[in-house]
């Protein structure tokens, strides 16, 4: 789905900008690819750059889970967009009045960048890609596109491990913040809450797991809800984070990934009734802390978060152009 709209902007006889993104679900740490189209207006304009920013929409709730996830964003409470990565496409250039021009661009996607999908099936987590092009001073970010993310192959092995250990998925969102003591660098985790099975259910009501990936491992951080909603010590709160690494694809993985994490949901439902509700602990699986450590220093160019009230404009459809995702 594209979005076709008029810069505003500049008034009538503007230029025009449909970006169209290839087909198929892009990946963490992967390529996003595709072609931004531009038509020229009733005359000539210079145009100072096209670039593209990736957004998602998320929760900037903190209230119990800043206390209990470490967190440190601030934000009132609801929904926002947040710009997460920016690229340009191009420099300066004159566009011709009435010229077709189509610029292509492919551009990597950070690696904490959270999964939309599952086997195509939605999460109900929303990205988008939204053009912008600068024109004589005037700057139009009128073009938004969906973005749709599959998860890492390892992603996919630990979701298919909790089903094949009889977790339910219950529901997932974006938070604004950060979970302390981890490799995280955007300004936004992925949560996905998750039901447990029988053999768990009289201990915990639900497990909370966030994915922070680097190029050469995955950060799984885990959270066990108590049923009660009470810690041992006679307190309330959620239960400690409990962080496990493991590498991406290759010799090094692991080879039973069920035993695994049955091994993980173990040591996190045993650390909570031991050690009540505020302890942190983590695990790596065949590949060092120093990896994510390194990482999480590393520049990347990423822009910093910008927390902007779009939703309706961006993420809730737009009445004009009739289109709705």
């Amino acid at each position: 789905m594209v979005f076709k709209r008029l810069l505003g902007s500049l008034g009538v006889g503007g230029p025009t900008v449909d970006t169209v993104l290839d087909p198929g679900a892009a990946r963490p740490g992967g390529t996003l690819s595709g072609r931004v189209h531009l038509v020229g207006g009733t005359r000539d304009h210079d145009v100072e750059h096209v670039a593209l920013e990736l957004v998602a929409r998320v929760e900037t709730e903190h209230g119990e889970h800043g206390d209990g996830e470490g967190t440190d964003g601030e934000g009132a409470d609801g929904e926002g967009v947040v710009v997460f990565d920016r690229h340009t496409v191009t420099g300066p250039f004159r566009l011709a009045a009435g010229e077709e021009t189509s610029l292509p661009f492919a551009v990597t996607l950070p690696w904490e960048t959270p999964a939309t999908e599952l086997y195509g099936q939605p999460l109900g987590i929303v990205l988008g890609v939204r053009t912008e092009l600068a024109v004589a001073g005037a700057r139009d970010r009128g073009d938004l596109d969906p973005l749709a993310v599959a998860p890492l192959p390892a992603q996919e092995a630990v979701l298919e491990a909790l089903g094949g250990l009889g977790f339910g998925f219950r529901s997932a969102d974006l938070e604004y913040g950060r979970i302390g003591g981890t490799g995280q660098r955007l300004p936004f985790y992925q949560e996905i809450e998750l039901t447990p099975p029988p053999r768990y259910a009289h201990q915990v009501s639900e497990i909370e797991l966030t994915f922070l990936a680097v190029p050469g491992a995955l950060e799984v951080v885990l959270e066990a809800d108590k049923r009660d909603g009470a810690s041992p010590d006679g307190h309330g709160g959620h239960d400690a984070l409990s962080r496990f690494t493991v590498p991406h694809e290759g010799p090094a993985g692991p080879r039973d990934w069920t035993a695994l994490v049955d091994g993980w949901i173990q040591e996190l439902v045993e650390h909570r009734a031991s050690y009540g509700s505020h302890a942190v602990y983590g695990h790596e699986s065949g590949v060092g802390a120093a990896v994510l450590a390194g990482a999480a220093g590393v520049a990347v160019g990423m822009v910093a978060a910008e927390v902007v009230d779009e939703v309706g404009d961006f993420f809730e459809g737009d009445a004009e152009d009739g289109e709705d995702w």
